[in-house]
């Protein structure tokens, strides 16, 4: 992909002299230690950055150090980058919206006095706004939180407060969270927030590593604040000139909260909203519910890829990507934003928004109408955030009119639609649209602008108050007319005395240094000098021409510029008054929008179903403790949408007590991975209301999404990949409910082969015995097959084991050349043999390598232990075993190990460093290896 910052190599020139560049040294050294904060300085054509600012700025968006230059000289010099205008909005736009690791000030000023003008975090964007929305590239509303955590001993308690500065929206939350904070973790995630406030003795105590962490995996910036600020003493006197309406509502949902309101309190604080009487009255009080949405965690997002990657080869590669094909300029965009990090619960919720979207898909002239009038419609959440900000002009207003303007035709195509869900469409849009838009409501709106606005001028792209609106403005432009009137009578009567053609010989000019004045040819003017040096004035002789004037036109010319100006004046007071009276329609055109972006985002919904080479279709939705999971012919919408792909369609049933837990086995690159995760997109897809990539679809609502694929090192939390994947499993073990679905793709293989192995049964059995959610569980162990005979000696509760069922990925092999061809079907049974090293084949390993390796591999395979299969499992899977020992020894080994697992998992390896963390691993393995001296079954795994 194309870098976004590269530029020409010409940097703008840092263009100080000496007593310029001493005043700003000193004024640098005043300014206190802040390493978040980016700092930029305004040189008017270009902008500056110092010290580390400029290495960070040229490392990483330069590419190149060459691009620093020093101001001052010897030890007192400091390293300075230039940036121009348009880089400058690019860094801004990458440190707010996308790195979210930094904050930025940008200040004003020469020589050593500089003042601080505008700053932002990721989640207060506040005076970049402008900067950052110029594109409408904005996908979602950045979301401050802030946190109280009340450390005890059954957990924690946490008391959230949230801020949507765009869609103005005050939210409050508490809830008991685990030591690895999972619900704190899907409330981020689902808020989209940026940005969290926390109290400053709430982020040193060792009981706030794991808090840190899920912030960090949430990619939320922490900013820390003294604890003096989460009060809640006076936040309900605060909210009471923020919030619309009746204030009894807001004492009784804040006096339901122990902590979250001394969270909200920091954030009113914080983004400072009481300093701006624009916001007042202005926002909402909402509580935010855990249960009112399926929760998904950071791990869950990044797996089923659901929102973009900067190293996104394409679009599709992204499920917002894909779905988003929305037409509005940016509301539908952010709410499909939204509705992915949220999908419903509501089994009535789901069907609604299906039956909306199969009425667009049924009905091709209606969704092809809607989404060209919906083309046409402005970001109106945006245009009235700056209205509302006092930020907006008449550029602003005429906006919102021309989005307005195009209601009645949306109305009419609504109401032409007579089709089986013409009372739903009548009852979500066409009753709120009516109602928004008559005469007490969105007319006025439209009557002041036509009143006000002189729209005949828009075609010439000037935004002015009519003459008519008012009737000073009105006497002024009278006189502005007048004026210009004599000015051209002077002008006619100047050409007549000179014996001149008006217009080609003489000219009249209005410049900003004479103002009006007369212009000849310098080929004229011998013609006429005599009468030029006595009754005229010479201003100007140049090649062009001979500029003139004399007292009648100075003294219309001045008049005519006083006039000019008060016009102006005038025209600014009115366009105030008119830019505040259309603030005051903020209801209406929140109504209007909300709407419009839903109708939007499904309309979106409904495009991308019928345009797809195979149509998607609409999921049966039943609640989470009725029906099961099928999906027949299902495909990975993502995968399918790539231009080099011939997707494989493959069925998942996951049957209650029957295919519950599924075991799937198979070689690398035979498609485990891309199989699980589909399953998880489809659900997803259809609990946010969207048809589906599969010729049939039974979904059973799922409350959770759990997916563990693939960890990697995050060393620079000191955590290995073993450690991450315990932990990511972890979260799955105390989060998971039987409602939820659980998506594991190879536990286990961050450490030795029996090591992994016993946590990946012990897991799996946890997972049916006492979670029984609906799990795909991809591995290599094809030992775990053997959970679905339910009478092997490694499970102590054999009656407990049901509804497990094995599936494998299939491949061919050519008996004749050893030629492995991945076939990516997915089908009943186990996997009955490894492709490794085939699939190193594929890679072009060297002969003897390989050869090695199947020597090696046979070897091995004759000193492996039987005992994780019964003789029947053996025959199905195709093990070559030899080693045997008897039940008695088996099962009193299977315990002892039981136990070492148990005591495994309940160490609190979150809390410890690594060298505590091995010392007491070291200990339990000590221990286990002296109970297995009378074990024979035991002791071959030491």
């Amino acid at each position: 992909m194309d870098d976004p910052f590269q530029e020409d190599n010409k940097f703008p020139e840092l263009k100080l002299d000496a007593k310029q560049a001493q005043g700003f040294l000193s004024f640098f050294k005043t300014l206190p230690i802040d390493n978040r904060a980016v700092r930029f300085f305004d040189r008017r054509d270009y902008y500056t950055s110092h010290g580390e600012n400029a290495t960070f700025i040229a490392k990483n968006y330069y590419r190149t150090t060459t691009a620093l230059r020093q101001l001052g000289n010897g030890a007192y010099s400091l390293s300075s980058v230039s940036v121009s205008k348009n880089m400058f909005e690019m860094i801004v736009r990458d440190l707010l919206l996308e790195r979210t690791d930094h904050s930025v000030e940008l200040y004003e000023g020469s020589g050593s006095n500089w003042r601080l003008v505008k700053s932002g975090t990721p989640g207060n964007l506040g005076s970049f706004e402008d900067i950052l929305f110029a594109n409408n590239d904005m996908q979602d509303s950045p979301v401050i939180a802030a946190l109280v955590p009340s450390f005890k001993e059954n957990g924690c308690t946490i008391g959230l407060g949230y801020i949507d500065l765009t869609k103005r929206v005050l939210g409050l939350t508490e809830f008991l969270d685990d030591s690895h904070f999972t619900n704190l973790e899907s409330a981020l995630v689902a808020l989209g927030c940026k940005e969290c406030l926390l109290p400053v003795d709430g982020t040193k105590s060792s009981e706030s590593r794991p808090l840190n962490d899920a912030m960090s995996r949430c990619g939320v910036m922490v900013t820390e604040r003294k604890k003096t600020e989460f009060k809640g003493r006076d936040v309900i006197q605060d909210l009471g000139r923020l919030v619309k309406g009746s204030m009894e509502p807001v004492r009784d949902l804040v006096s339901g909260y122990e902590f979250a309101t001394g969270a909200l309190g920091a954030l009113l604080s914080y983004t400072e909203l009481l300093a701006d009487e624009s916001n007042y009255e202005n926002y909402n009080l909402k509580q935010y519910s855990l249960q009112s949405y399926m929760r998904l965690d950071s791990a869950a997002v990044r797996a089923l890829n659901v929102m973009e990657s900067k190293t996104d080869a394409n679009k599709n590669f992204s499920l917002f990507g894909l779905v988003n094909r929305t037409c509005t300029a940016g509301m539908g965009k952010r709410l499909l934003n939204m509705w992915l990090k949220q999908p419903l619960l509501d089994v009535n919720k789901i069907n609604c928004r299906l039956d909306l979207v199969q009425a667009f898909v049924d009905d091709p002239e209606l969704r092809q109408n809607l989404r060209q009038h919906l083309k046409r419609i402005s970001d109106i959440e945006r245009l009235m955030r700056s209205l509302e900000k006092k930020s907006a002009n008449l550029v602003h207003v005429v906006k919102l009119y021309q989005s307005s303007i195009r209601l009645p035709y949306i109305k009419s195509a609504l109401q032409r639609y007579d089709g089986q869900f013409a009372s739903l469409i009548k009852e979500k849009y066409l009753n709120c649209l009516d109602f928004w838009t008559d005469d007490n409501h969105l007319n006025k709106f439209l009557g002041l602008v036509e009143t006000a606005v002189d729209l005949d001028q828009l075609e010439n792209g000037e935004y002015m108050i009519s003459p008519n609106y008012d009737d000073k403005l009105c006497i002024l432009k009278n006189e502005q007319a007048s004026l210009e009137m004599q000015i051209n009578k002077l002008h006619q009567q100047t050409a007549s005395d000179l014996d001149l053609a008006i217009d080609k010989a003489l000219k009249l000019e209005k410049g900003t240094q004479f103002g009006h004045v007369f212009r000849i040819t310098k080929k004229e003017e011998p013609k006429v000098r005599k009468k030029l040096n006595t009754h005229f004035v010479v201003l100007e002789t140049r090649k062009d021409g001979v500029k003139f004037t004399n007292s009648k036109l100075r003294k219309l010319g001045d008049q005519y510029q006083k006039i000019v100006e008060e016009y102006r004046i005038c025209q600014k007071e009115i366009v105030g008054r008119v830019v505040k009276t259309a603030a005051s329609f903020g209801e209406i055109f929140e109504g209007i929008a909300a709407s419009l972006s839903e109708l939007d985002v499904l309309l979106s919904f409904a495009d991308l179903a019928v345009s797809c080479p195979t149509p998607y279709t609409r999921p049966d939705v039943t609640p989470s403790d009725e029906g099961d999971i099928i999906l027949e012919g299902s495909r990975h919408p993502c995968v399918e949408a790539q231009d080099w792909v011939n997707f494989i369609p493959n069925d998942c049933k996951l049957v209650r007590g029957e295919s519950w837990f599924q075991i799937i086995t198979g070689p690398n690159m035979g498609g485990k991975s891309t199989f699980i995760r589909q399953v998880g997109v489809n659900i997803l897809l259809a609990q946010i209301g969207c048809f589906v990539p599969c010729d049939r679809a039974q979904i059973s609502v799922r409350d959770c999404i759990f997916a563990r694929v693939g960890a990697g090192d995050c060393q620079l939390r000191g955590v290995s990949t073993f450690m991450q994947e315990m932990l990511e499993t972890a979260s799955i073990l105390k989060g998971a409910t039987e409602k939820s679905l659980i998506i594991i793709d190879e536990l286990g293989r961050g450490t030795s082969t029996y090591d992994g192995f016993g946590l990946a049964w012990a897991i799996c059995e946890h997972l049916v015995q006492e979670i029984k959610a609906p799990t795909l569980f991809a591995t290599h162990f094809h030992e775990l097959t053997a959970l679905a005979q339910g009478d092997t000696a490694q499970s102590s509760n054999m009656n407990n084991i049901v509804g497990v069922k094995n599936y494998h990925v299939s491949a061919h092999i050519d008996s004749s050349n050893r030629k492995l061809t991945m076939l990516y079907k997915v089908e009943q049974g186990a996997c009955d043999q490894s492709f490794g090293i085939h699939v190193a084949e594929f890679a072009k390993f060297p002969e003897s390598v390989v050869a090695l390796a199947r020597e090696k591999a046979a070897e091995l395979e004759d000193f492996s232990p039987t005992s994780f299969v019964t003789t029947d499992a053996i025959k199905e899977v195709g093990c070559k075993r030899k080693r045997e020992y008897n039940q008695d020894d088996m099962s009193k080994g299977a315990i002892q190990a039981r136990q070492f697992l148990k005591k495994f998992s309940e160490m609190p390896l979150d809390k410890m460093d690594i060298e505590q963390a091995l010392h007491e691993v070291r200990t339990l393995k000590n221990d286990l290896q002296k109970d297995a001296v009378g074990c024979g079954w035991l002791q071959q795994f030491f």
